[in-house]
């Protein structure tokens, strides 16, 4: 664990969004709105709550963290640039031919991936394995598994969530981001997804949920859960903001998997550096929707 300040962490998280972003841009492919909702969480695990070693990937004593949802790969691939596991000048090469920055993580061309992740509900199953294999070594080691909440309409997701529960294994963190949209529209319209809170509890867990986008209030939950070693695996669920960061990108569906043209990007790293006037920006989108005649 690091000594990282929260006006620092929320520095990091401003960083990562930037990179990410730039990446998907640059590379004219990606998935720029799940890696900002997930930036924040991001930034907390990375800067202040993981023990890891860039030097040495596979230090056996690091803690872990699996990308389930890994079509947001940009936002992990941001966190592995600045924290030193492969040179920041490669945020320049996603999606190009090898590069270490495929466009889903994969653990042979990257350091710090821990698994090759993509397919949507298998990476939990991998992470489910790596804190049972924890336990059974005796290592003290944490795995944190962040999934999207549409990816948990997935049956796999809740046979792995359960294969946690019947190992005890309480070094086992399912993180949910419950940014409300998938590719098809919001999630409650495509598939709801009901109580994840009450979900979690049902299958035995230790559960949470908090505002994904209040590092205070990240941080808080993670100093309580840190050292509770009951035998129940930890879920946390975050509530956010699809394309959070970016005015344009916020809540909107198509921003799922589209590349901002360069004058959108060069908008999105503006509101990065100087949000957006929150409440002038719902009054511009009601103006165009009323049209000039209102």
């Amino acid at each position: 664990m690091q000594n990282t300040s929260i006006q620092q962490l929320k520095e990091h998280a401003k960083e990562l969004r930037k990179t990410a972003v730039t990446m998907v841009y640059e590379a004219q492919s990606g998935h720029p709105g799940g890696s900002l909702s997930a930036a924040d969480l991001v930034s907390y695990l990375y800067f202040r709550e993981m023990d890891y070693r860039p030097q040495e990937p596979a230090w056996p004593d690091r803690d872990r963290f699996v990308l389930s949802k890994g079509h947001v790969a940009p936002i992990l691939y941001s966190a592995l640039a600045q924290t030193g596991f492969v040179p920041m000048e490669t945020i320049h090469t996603l999606r190009k031919m090898g590069s270490p920055f495929q466009g889903h993580p994969d653990s042979k061309k990257c350091p710090g991936v821990e698994i090759s992740t993509g397919s949507l509900g298998q990476g939990i199953s991998p992470a489910v394995g790596m804190a049972l294999a924890g336990k059974r070594d005796g290592k003290d080691y944490r795995v944190f598994c962040l999934l999207g909440d549409g990816e948990c309409q997935e049956g796999q997701v809740w046979e792995a969530l359960q294969c946690a529960h019947t190992y005890q294994l309480d070094n086992f963190f399912a993180i949910i981001d419950q940014n409300n949209l998938q590719i098809d529209g919001h999630t409650d319209e495509v598939s709801p997804n009901l109580d994840f809170v009450k979900k979690l509890e049902a299958f035995g867990y230790d559960a949470h949920e908090v505002d994904g986008h209040d590092m205070q209030a990240i941080a808080d939950l993670f100093d309580k859960l840190r050292d509770r070693k009951d035998g129940r695996p930890k879920g946390i669920v975050l509530h956010t903001i699809k394309g959070k960061g970016v005015s344009y990108m916020e809540d909107v569906a198509s921003w799922h998997g589209t590349a901002p043209n360069e004058e959108q990007w060069n908008q999105a790293l503006r509101e990065l550096d100087t949000p957006p006037d929150r409440e002038q920006y719902e009054e511009a989108i009601e103006d165009i929707e009323e049209g000039p005649d209102r």
